[in-house]
């Protein structure tokens, strides 16, 4: 195991928090997680309940992102809580939950790159866009983006398999990404993919925003929409690309703050795990008339609405 992961976990432990900041950082995670659980839930029911939206590729990707969100929110509030019930579990048991982090980690800008892509299609080229967003299409896209995470998150556990003994599998460790995959070559591994993501999903968003703001000189309602969306995701991005520096974030203030590390690894759960996961509903649960209009009717538990439309 790397010297830095050691360090890091080693610290955790060292300085846990008090019961009652425990109770309160757990009380606080708990709420936020199934606050924004319960709203992801209602955008997937009213998703489901509705067959105008299947066919719709913006809706299929957005239902793509908030079954990716959920996934991700679940899987760390469970790591967090496990973090200060049981403090070390079995690699066995820990491997699992930070694959499935890692996966829904770098889902997360891929998808967002191709909603503004979409938006690009939909404003720029709206000729075209039933031609280029097709259903097919847009389920090979998701399919691609999931295979493409799959096999970046991978060799983290096979390196790790082929490199560390097998009494290291059966050995109980704080559940860290640093810890469960402790080789140091995986570490250089994940800053390449963040570097390659940071740069490919901005690029992205870039072009999308400068084609939308610089084509669509009409300055017409949908223009103004989508450039208002590209902007916001944008945002998502930026504050789900936060992860992408954490790792250095923290060993700065695990030398500058040991005492108060549980309290920066806290403060980087909620604002890079948690916070970006709520925009997505302030996108289309809010902003969107369509969805809104019917998802409004299930948040207090009417029927939807017969006979609306989507424009």
């Amino acid at each position: 195991m790397g010297d830095a992961a050691l360090a890091n976990a080693s610290v955790v432990i060292q300085y846990r928090d008090s019961l009652s900041k425990a109770v309160l950082k757990n009380v606080l995670v708990l709420a936020i997680g199934l606050s924004i659980n319960y709203i992801n839930a209602s955008l997937m029911y009213t998703f489901c309940k509705h067959q105008i939206f299947y066919s719709n590729p913006r809706y299929i990707l957005f239902f793509t992102l908030v079954v990716n969100d959920m996934i991700q929110m679940s899987v760390g509030v469970i790591l967090f809580v496990v973090s200060y019930t049981l403090y070390r579990i079995s690699v066995l048991s820990c491997a699992p939950f930070i694959l499935m982090a890692i996966i829904t980690t770098e889902n997360t800008p891929l998808i967002l790159a191709c909603m503004a892509g979409e938006c690009y299609v939909a404003v720029c080229l709206p000729l075209h866009h039933a031609r280029i967003c097709t259903l097919r299409r847009t389920l090979l896209l998701i399919a691609l983006i999931f295979t493409i995470s799959v096999i970046s998150a991978l060799p983290d556990l096979f390196v790790t398999l082929a490199s560390e003994p097998l009494d290291f599998f059966s050995s109980r460790i704080f559940c860290l990404r640093e810890t469960a995959f402790p080789n140091p070559l995986l570490a250089q591994k994940r800053d390449i993919t963040y570097i390659v993501y940071l740069v490919l999903v901005w690029s992205v968003i870039f072009f999308t925003y400068f084609k939308i703001l610089f084509t669509a000189q009409t300055a017409s309602k949908d223009a103004k929409k989508a450039r208002r969306t590209i902007v916001l995701h944008g945002v998502q991005v930026l504050l789900c690309m936060t992860i992408y520096a954490v790792p250095l974030v923290q060993d700065a203030l695990l030398r500058v703050f040991p005492r108060n590390y549980s309290d920066s690894l806290f403060a980087c759960h909620v604002v890079v795990q948690m916070l970006p996961r709520s925009i997505s509903p302030i996108i289309y649960g809010v902003r969107d008339k369509c969805f809104r209009k019917y998802l409004k009717h299930y948040l207090v538990c009417r029927t939807a609405p017969h006979g609306a439309h989507c424009t």
